[in-house]
């Protein structure tokens, strides 16, 4: 693939119905509880991106055989510690935080110390939150001062059933623990600020013993250990967050109507849907079902000429840290001054977003304020770029780089951006899907 990419596009239309790729989130930990369950698990429309490749590498490292017929994938578990520990493993985890994260929780009885490595980007970001809660569980580290990668685990034979007060809101610290408890006798108990709850469905999905008493602020999770569990049958659902990149592109297209099949419509994914049509978009959810512990719908969406400022409160903004960027374009497009706030983890993301998103408006032409958590955005109704607009590499942020894809799209001029091939790591099908809706690109 050529290392950058050439966008020169005039005012596009479509009317088009699309599958977006598989859920990410869900696909790392499907393939984390296969790997724990016993016998043959079947998974469907699995996310066959980067970040998947990399950690199903990891998983055949620990001795789970898997493998792949086109957008299945089947997991040999070997029950919960099936893992075979020997010496000297060293895990990838590429540019997946999730997945770093995630199976450390998993790793907390290795008797030999287990290296595990990432990306540039990846290793530049916190681990000091899961690695707390994990030596509290009994797991040992052996970590650089800024506790970030590369480090060791080592586990205990004994793993201690905790309690846990997650305070970040964070879906990777608290799943960490849950995955850790599935190692751990009696009982864990943790008490977390609302986020992301696919750990907690597909436990229930899969009757591993878990009790959640959900408060307006916190949930609180008991989960009994070392309670063995079969392999399962699950079918993955669309990802909403690669489906906002392809809602803000028709938004703010002419005369152009998407309609996605079959996308995760889990509560704590959709605050981006929300917010859109708060600011004047109109994104409806059609054939709504639940199945394998989610909620899954079709989304339409239509072209919006009249867009609305937002003043974006923190409790809106509460669920979708990953869909900022693009939503950062809606408002360059908006009347009005919108308003962001609550982003201090945009900047630990795979690279410093909140700051990358305001040099990107700024190029554009679009007036910004920015303080280190919060961005004003001074919206533009009837802008039309005609100027040509470089974006350099930023560390291979996937959503940087699909973010200003969007924006070549939609806003004209001639666009040249770097770091081509960083969507694979979350969403392979992105320029396949752009050409289809008839958006034309040069690979250079």
């Amino acid at each position: 693939m050529g290392k950058k990419l050439f966008i020169n596009n005039k005012n596009n239309s479509f009317k088009k119905t699309v599958s977006i790729d598989g859920d990410k989130s869900i696909s790392i930990r499907t393939l984390l509880l296969g790997s724990q369950a016993y016998g043959k698990t079947s998974i469907e429309n699995i996310l066959l991106s980067e970040d998947i490749i990399n950690a199903i590498k990891c998983l055949k490292k620990l001795g789970i055989r898997i493998s792949l017929d086109k957008n299945k994938c089947y997991v040999y578990g070997q029950g919960i510690n099936g893992f075979k520990f020997k010496k000297d493993i060293v895990l990838n985890a590429g540019n997946s935080g999730t997945f770093a994260r995630l199976i450390l929780g998993l790793l907390v009885k290795s008797p030999n110390y287990i290296k595990l490595t990432g990306d540039k980007s990846l290793s530049k970001r916190d681990f000091e939150r899961v690695i707390s809660p994990l030596q509290k569980v009994g797991a040992n580290f052996i970590v650089n001062n800024k506790k970030t990668l590369p480090l060791k685990i080592k586990g205990s034979n004994f793993v201690n059933p905790i309690h846990y007060i997650e305070k970040r809101g964070s879906a990777q610290c608290k799943s960490t623990v849950m995955l850790a408890a599935l190692n751990s006798p009696g009982k864990t108990i943790i008490k977390a600020k609302k986020s992301r709850d696919h750990t907690e469905n597909i436990f229930k999905y899969l009757r591993i013993p878990i009790f959640i008493k959900k408060k307006k602020l916190t949930d609180e999770i008991v989960i009994k250990g070392q309670k063995s569990f079969k392999a399962f049958k699950y079918k993955i659902p669309s990802d909403p967050s690669s489906c906002a990149f392809f809602i803000v592109l028709t938004l703010l297209s002419k005369n152009s109507e998407l309609k996605i099949k079959n996308v995760n419509i889990n509560e704590s994914r959709i605050g981006f849907i929300k917010i859109l049509n708060k600011m004047g978009a109109k994104i409806k959810m059609i054939n709504i079902k639940k199945k394998f512990g989610e909620k899954q719908a079709d989304i339409y969406v239509k072209s919006q000429s009249k867009l609305k400022k937002i003043n974006c409160s923190p409790e809106l903004a509460s669920n979708l840290i990953d869909e900022f960027l693009i939503i950062f374009l809606v408002a360059a497009r908006a009347r009005g001054v919108s308003s962001f706030f609550n982003l201090e983890e945009l900047n630990k993301k795979e690279s410093p977003r909140l700051k990358i998103g305001s040099k990107l408006l700024i190029k554009m032409g679009i007036k910004n304020k920015m303080t280190k958590n919060s961005i004003k955005i001074f919206g533009n109704p009837n802008i039309h770029l005609k100027k040509n607009i470089r974006m350099g590499k930023y560390l291979k942020d996937h959503r940087v780089f699909m973010t200003s894809v969007i924006a070549a799209c939609t806003f004209g001029g001639s666009w040249t951006i770097e770091d081509p091939s960083s969507y694979k790591s979350s969403f392979p099908s992105f320029l396949k899907i752009l050409k289809k809706l008839g958006y034309k690109f040069k690979l250079i």
